[in-house]
Formats: structure tokens, C-alpha cells, sequence
């Protein structure tokens, strides 16, 4: 598919998604969503990434904040919109399914 056509893709599947979220009640904020490689050494070096090769240097990937009623939300409260991201295509992830990283706010799409 290439790089290109997978940043697309991830693009729409986003745009679905918060539009998904507004209908079960989420108010959502955006966090990080392109991270430099520079940034990315960084965060691997202080321990906040477990890798360099992560998605969000290629945009692939994209951080949210989800709350209710004023209340942002904690990790487990995070877990529906988890598991629909992951429903939308099969190369679609949840952060909080990574082993050893609990980062329930990161969607990322892997590269086809």
C-alpha cells in the first residue's frame, strides 16, 4: 500500500472515529499526533517511548483525551474506545493492548 496510502487511511479511520466517539458521549481533545524523530529520541531516552520505530514520527498514530462529564478519563475507561478503534481494520491498534506500556489515549494504524 505504501506510506502515503497508510497515513490516508489512518487519517479517515480517525475522522470516523471521533465522530464515533461524539455519538457514545466522549468529549475529546487531541494530544500528540506528529512526534519528529528528534522528539522521539527523546521521549525513548527519558523512558516515555519503549522504541524508536513507533508511528507517530510517520503519523500514523495519534493520541486522545476522552472524557464524561468535565471528567477525564483513566486508563480503563478508555477500553470501549479501544476495542472499536481496533473493529475498524484489522491494522488498527490500541495502546493499551501493548505489552508493557499502558497507554490507553494511543490509536495507531500499522503500515501495509
Amino acid at each position: 500500500m505504501g506510506l502515503v496510502a497508510s497515513q490516508s487511511a489512518f487519517y479517515f479511520d480517525s475522522c470516523r472515529f471521533g465522530l464515533w466517539l461524539e455519538s457514545k458521549g466522549y468529549t475529546v481533545t487531541g494530544g500528540e499526533l506528529y512526534r519528529p524523530p528528534v522528539l522521539q529520541k527523546i521521549y525513548f531516552e527519558s523512558g516515555a517511548s519503549k522504541t524508536m520505530d513507533g508511528q507517530h514520527p510517520k503519523r500514523l498514530a495519534i493520541d486522545l483525551n476522552l472524557f464524561i462529564g468535565g471528567v477525564l478519563l483513566g486508563f480503563e475507561g478508555y477500553r470501549e474506545a479501544g476495542a472499536y478503534w481496533k473493529s475498524m481494520h484489522p491494522l488498527n491498534r490500541w495502546g493499551g493492548d501493548i505489552k508493557g506500556l499502558l497507554d490507553g489515549n494511543h490509536f495507531e494504524r500499522l503500515e501495509s
